[in-house]
């Protein structure tokens, strides 16, 4: 089986992209904005470009199979635009849907979308049959993303995926969680006894090995997921 990585140098993307390596059985293309660095020694091939709504995706997708599509415009704590729903739609709707139709097109049998937590609401409990209720730009960009893509589920025969994670850790995570490790690690008094909201996490192994698992899953085929450690 051949799979297209779309942010294959990215937190989770480097990660299943080293999960993958390590059983052999499938080949991988990554597809990077920069130059490839160290993908090159996983992925057999590598392509580079913009996730944008006129990027020609043909020659990334000759041959494959599935996409595990995790490129996106990622939510930002200091946000620059001066439109920031506008850049969000750009990449994480428009973007997205480009590469979609192009891969049906191409006939890929999967499509599994890295989607947010963050469409479901920014607090309370979740289920995948609850309603969204995305409250931020990046949030409603993802919700915008997954109704195009069960569209074009509809329209073709394509199967699409689509996982919602809350907050992800790991090696080499960076923002918030590594802010927090920090002020940890220096022994500042953290007012946790007087906290009584709790938070979901995943650990990027675990969403790693559940994206691996709904590349190829059969139950999986026009699902959406919401993931996390349970604990």
């Amino acid at each position: 089986m051949r799979v297209l990585v779309t942010g294959a140098t990215g937190f989770v993307g480097s990660a299943l992209l080293a999960r993958i390596a390590r059983e052999r059985r499938w080949v991988v293309r990554a597809f990077v904005r920069r130059e490839p660095g160290a993908v090159g020694a996983i992925a057999e091939d590598t392509v580079t470009g913009d996730l944008t709504e006129h990027a020609d995706w043909r020659q990334a997708l000759v041959g494959v199979d599935a996409v595990a599509h995790l490129a996106a415009r990622v939510h930002m704590m200091r946000e620059a635009a001066v439109d920031p729903l506008a850049e969000f739609r750009r990449v994480n709707v428009a973007g997205t849907i480009a590469l979609a139709r192009q891969a049906a097109a191409a006939g890929v049998r999967r499509f599994v979308c890295l989607s947010s937590l963050k469409v479901n609401g920014e607090s309370g409990t979740y289920a995948e049959t609850d309603s969204p209720a995305p409250k931020d730009a990046y949030g409603i960009s993802k919700h915008e993303a997954e109704l195009g893509l069960r569209h074009i589920a509809a329209e073709t025969s394509m199967e699409v995926v689509i996982i919602r994670p809350p907050l992800v850790y790991g090696p080499g995570v960076r923002a918030n969680f590594r802010a927090l490790m920090r002020a940890v690690a220096r022994g500042i008094p953290l007012p946790f006894g007087a906290i009584h909201n709790r938070r979901s996490l995943v650990a990027l192994d675990n969403l790693v090995d559940f994206i691996h698992l709904c590349l190829t899953h059969p139950a999986a085929s026009n699902e959406t997921f919401l993931v996390s450690d349970g604990e």
